[in-house]
């Protein structure tokens, strides 16, 4: 099969030629139709992620078409769509499996870390970490939903229901987590990088009621905020947009070192929290979800071999919405 490879972490991913995936006892082998470029790849593939798995092929926002069931799996049948998201493994014993934080399983596995992705013409999972796709959605406009939309919606249920709501970052994630906020009532204050009207733009259109420079405050004190630049500096200028009792939702993998900040941003009684992976749970009550409001997702659709390309975008901040790759495809699309 196709795959675009990760061979040493700074460098490009390598078109390679690789055997078919084989299903051990409770996995099944999917066709992949689309696989969306998250900024966790993007971390990976830049040397920022420790100890990713030798001759990786990224890739976490998988979906597509069983075609082969191990001996053991029997909750998919040949020819059903799924989505294979980031949690891919998680040993179910330990004292974090026990307490329902599978997220935080002390020997969890990774797709497109530990465990081979989905930049590849066909992939491997573990049939009982993976999720059915609602049928409103085709592959593509599907694929984000599976990390920017389950990470999304985690940081937003812990950020609260609080009325006034701020997003710091406006990508792949927040494109997500604004439709839902929207849907629940939720007053929406963007924060980008400054001068970047383009998404403020698209702010706009998703229906923020007010965009902004990450250097400035919002109209009124926000109940909560989420991060998702990769920008620890927002740390404490999310602080200062928060009413007495806030919280601050760090929702990346990664982020630059936060600084100093005086103790006065916190005192009254703000809090900071991190967003650490998601749960089988979050992927079936988002899918839900998504499918209620419903979500719209904004993608480019790239082929397989542009991989390079897409990451090169998102590294840039030349995307809008999410890009996806489509194996066997060939010209650019939009939806």
């Amino acid at each position: 099969m196709k795959a675009m490879i990760l061979m040493e972490p700074g460098t490009q991913l390598e078109p390679s030629d690789l055997p078919h995936p084989v299903p051990s006892p409770k996995e099944i082998v999917i066709r992949v139709s689309a696989c969306g470029v998250c900024r966790t790849d993007l971390h990976l593939v830049d040397g920022e992620l420790p100890s990713p798995k030798s001759r990786l092929v990224p890739g976490h926002e998988i979906v597509g078409r069983v075609i082969a069931t191990g001996s053991e799996a029997t909750r998919f049948k040949t020819g059903d769509r799924v989505g294979v998201p980031w949690l891919g493994w998680a040993c179910g014993s330990c004292e974090f499996c026990r307490r329902s934080q599978e997220n935080l399983c002390e020997t969890a596995r990774f797709t497109g870390y530990q465990l081979d992705g989905g930049y590849a013409e066909f992939a491997k999972a573990d049939e009982r970490f993976c999720v059915p796709i609602p049928a409103r959605y085709g592959d593509v406009e599907a694929a984000p939903l599976l990390c920017a939309g389950l990470i999304g919606y985690r940081a937003l249920r812990l950020a609260g229901d609080g009325p006034r709501l701020g997003l710091y970052g406006f990508g792949a994630s927040a494109h997500i987590v604004i439709q839902i906020a929207r849907h629940r009532g939720q007053e929406v204050s963007v924060f980008t990088a400054p001068g970047d009207v383009e998404a403020q733009a698209f702010a706009r259109r998703l229906g923020a009621a007010w965009v902004g420079g990450s250097n400035t405050m919002p109209p009124a004190p926000l109940d909560a905020a989420i991060i998702f630049a990769p920008v620890g500096g927002l740390v404490p200028k999310a602080l200062q947009a928060l009413r007495k009792g806030g919280t601050v939702i760090c929702a990346g993998i990664h982020m630059s070192d936060i600084p100093q900040f005086p103790y006065a941003l916190l005192w009254p009684e703000r809090t900071i929290r991190a967003i650490a992976n998601l749960t089988r749970r979050d992927a079936e009550d988002f899918m839900a979800i998504a499918a209620e409001v419903p979500i719209q997702t904004e993608t480019l659709a790239l082929p397989l071999d542009q991989a390079n390309e897409a990451l090169a975008r998102l590294r840039e901040g030349r995307l809008t919405g999410a890009a996806v790759l489509v194996p066997g495809s060939a010209p650019d699309s939009t939806r």
